[in-house]
């Protein structure tokens, strides 16, 4: 199985395709994975592996640690674009997440006050109004969608929760309207002998009827660019992605493909 981590709480920084020169932020376990999906394209593989044995950070320990590395940075003359939420598992899962968000901004305003805070989210945790409150104060708040049919997305992201679906999520990504930005892994294959495919129109047509209810600032689409846990996965190859990003563009929407 396919297992790449985070071994530390604070990594890189290293060149993301869509956010730039990214220092990353990892609030999951540096020994294991947190998540309430199961993505069948994970890098960071699936949960089977286990949560490690390291827990969730401290609060005061990823602000020491994210202090000390932007001083370091600033000293050495590295620039930054962005401080990225991302890691070995879903963020806005570590308890004191809100608090987290508040020492981060403080912090890069100290050091790095033009790059952005960026969150990305699988968005499983929205009906809460603690993650929401918090979601809303970074620069970049990056929330997943990656079909808006039921059963794809669960095939897809293999939500923990059975009671989460699509006809609850949108409407909770529609209160953000353009306050967030929506990602969309696209992709084809098999898992468990069940087909996968979110680009055919009937998928795309459902993706641009959500995100015209959502009105998010602009849609990230993009496709596998790592090994997978599921091997029986395809990439959808960047001209095919931009035929798709046409469709939506059409809707008065903006797309970035990468």
């Amino acid at each position: 199985m396919v297992t790449i981590l985070f071994h530390s709480t604070i990594f890189g920084p290293i060149h993301s395709r869509r956010l730039g020169s990214s220092l990353g932020v990892n609030l999951s376990p540096n020994d294991g994975k947190i998540c309430s999906f199961d993505c069948v394209y994970c890098e960071a593989g699936f949960n089977s592996q286990g949560t490690g044995t390291t827990g969730f950070p401290k609060r005061e320990d990823v602000k020491s640690q994210l202090e000390q590395k932007l001083i370091n940075m600033k000293e050495a003359g590295t620039p930054l674009d962005v401080i990225t939420f991302s890691g070995n598992g879903e963020p806005t899962l570590h308890p004191e997440f809100g608090g987290v968000i508040d020492d981060t901004m403080a912090v890069r305003d100290k050091y790095y006050p033009e790059a952005k805070v960026s969150v990305l989210c699988n968005s499983t945790r929205l009906d809460r109004t603690e993650v929401v409150e918090a979601l809303l104060k970074v620069d970049n708040c990056i929330l997943k969608l990656d079909s808006a049919l039921t059963p794809t997305m669960r095939l897809i992201d293999q939500p923990g929760s059975p009671e989460f679906t699509c006809e609850k999520l949108i409407p909770r990504l529609a209160s953000f309207g353009d306050k967030c930005i929506i990602q969309t892994m696209m992709l084809r294959g098999n898992h468990k002998g069940r087909h996968i495919d979110n680009t055919t129109d009937g998928e795309v047509n459902a993706l641009i009827e959500a995100y015209k209810l959502i009105g998010p600032k602009e849609v990230m689409l993009y496709s596998i660019d790592r090994p997978t846990p599921e091997n029986d996965l395809q990439k959808v190859e960047k001209d095919e992605l931009e035929g798709i990003a046409d469709k939506i563009r059409k809707e008065g929407i903006t797309v970035q493909v990468s």
